[in-house]
């Protein structure tokens, strides 16, 4: 048997940098929106192309203490989201992996804790949509779906998380835009090329901006000499 499942995108519409933690970590608040870019998770009877320090393995190897039991499969890992990009990439892959692992294996297991063991925004992607997420990602409430259209860009730079967030310890802010342009002063070259009401997705190095519509986005970034997506939210699925 071969199960697909996209892993979606997500954007930060807002977020606000709380404060380290004790444990090293961050407390945020922010608003996520997922979204229809992805990448797709197939497991099964497939040739596996996903090896060494993956999210998707993390995934699978934290499942599995769970369920107390092997779980036996391959992955393959069609990447879509930019790496590094604030998207969360790599935290929705996990997610789709925990998802598909207990659809195929029919656990009777709480993916919640999992997810949370996992990474900081794995248990947003269990169910996408829109939501307002707090403490170091695992506090998720859900928002009413809404409709939207974005345009995104994105410089080619991939930024670390942990980097982005150790600068914010130096060099502080509401949001993480001081700390990822602290890390890559390129991005703030890029955000003034890109002009009026771009944002800064996550901890970078992606810039988004919602329109109105498809063909709206298309006129947006029709001159942006980047890579550059117009993609529209999507509404939960659990």
């Amino acid at each position: 048997m071969i199960f697909s499942l996209p892993a979606r995108a997500k954007l930060n519409l807002d977020l606000e940098v709380i404060g380290r933690r004790p444990d090293g970590y961050h407390d945020i608040r922010t608003t996520m929106q997922t979204i229809e870019l992805h990448d797709l998770v197939t497991l099964g009877a497939v040739e596996a192309n996903v090896t060494g320090d993956n999210s998707v393995l993390k995934a699978h190897a934290a499942l599995e203490r769970a369920a107390n039991r092997k779980l036996d499969v391959a992955f393959q890992l069609d990447k879509r989201i930019p790496p590094g990009s604030g998207m969360g990439g790599a935290s929705s892959d996990a997610a789709a992996a925990l998802i598909a692992l207990k659809s195929i294996f029919k656990l009777d297991v709480d993916l919640e804790p999992v997810a949370a063991e996992v990474g900081s925004d794995v248990p947003f992607f269990l169910r996408g949509g829109r939501a307002v997420v707090e403490g170091r990602g695992e506090r998720v409430t859900p928002l009413p779906d809404q409709d939207s259209w974005f345009v995104i860009a994105w410089p080619g730079i991939e930024l670390s998380t942990r980097s982005v967030y150790e600068a914010w310890d130096e060099v502080g802010g509401d949001d993480l835009r001081r700390a990822a342009a602290h890390v890559e002063p390129r991005l703030e070259d890029f955000a003034r090329e890109l002009g009026d009401g771009w944002r800064l997705t996550g901890s970078g190095s992606a810039f988004f901006k919602p329109v109105d519509s498809a063909e709206e986005g298309r006129d947006a970034i029709a001159e942006l000499d980047c890579w550059k997506v117009v993609t529209r939210s999507v509404g939960r699925w659990a």
